[in-house]
């Protein structure tokens, strides 16, 4: 990776509105998470919605990590665009219980990545409810290789942390040996 030291690196966790990345930026981040929540103005199956972005931060081998969690919903798309850039890379999450909204992520996806070539990762939420799509079957919905997604549980640590650790060694590729410490 080619970053200047001592400055932040910047992951961006995007996906339809219900995927869990508020929960995923909780999770992982070491700081209190600011969070942009506002009561939500159209149905969208929840109260609240996030409207700006989460901020969460970690330790990542010595460097701080930025953790910013996207608005779900299309009409805030530019924040996306103002969130990836610069960014180490992209986390999509889509709830694995909810096929519905696989064509919007999909849609998130192709947007932001046609926009902002990031490295990006697909973890499938909810893995530990029942009627719950897997991530093999979800990389096939997706035509992406199954080792680029993840079947995740946003509310346990390592679960997700496993996701940040896959998405940096797509990115290092193989035959490197660097490694991080979460």
């Amino acid at each position: 990776m080619d970053y200047e030291q001592g400055k932040p690196l910047k992951l961006v966790i995007a996906g339809p509105v219900g995927a869990g990345k508020t929960t995923f930026v909780q999770t992982l981040s070491q700081t209190e998470v600011i969070a942009t929540e506002a009561e939500a103005t159209e149905d969208i199956g929840k109260k609240n919605t996030t409207v700006a972005f989460d901020f969460g931060t970690l330790m990542l081998g010595g460097q701080e990590l930025h953790l910013y969690g996207t608005p779900g919903q299309d009409r805030f798309n530019f924040m996306w665009d103002v969130l990836v850039e610069g960014a180490l890379g992209l986390v999509l999450l889509v709830a694995g219980t909810r096929p519905q909204d696989f064509a919007p992520a999909r849609n998130i996806l192709e947007y932001i990545t046609s926009r902002n070539p990031v490295p990006f990762v697909l973890g499938v939420t909810r893995q530990d409810s029942d009627r719950v799509w897997s991530a093999d079957n979800v990389a096939a919905y997706f035509g992406l290789p199954t080792q680029q997604v993840l079947g995740i549980n946003a509310t346990d640590a390592q679960s997700a942390q496993q996701v940040l650790l896959r998405l940096l060694e797509l990115q290092l590729g193989e035959g490197e040996d660097e490694e991080f410490v979460i």
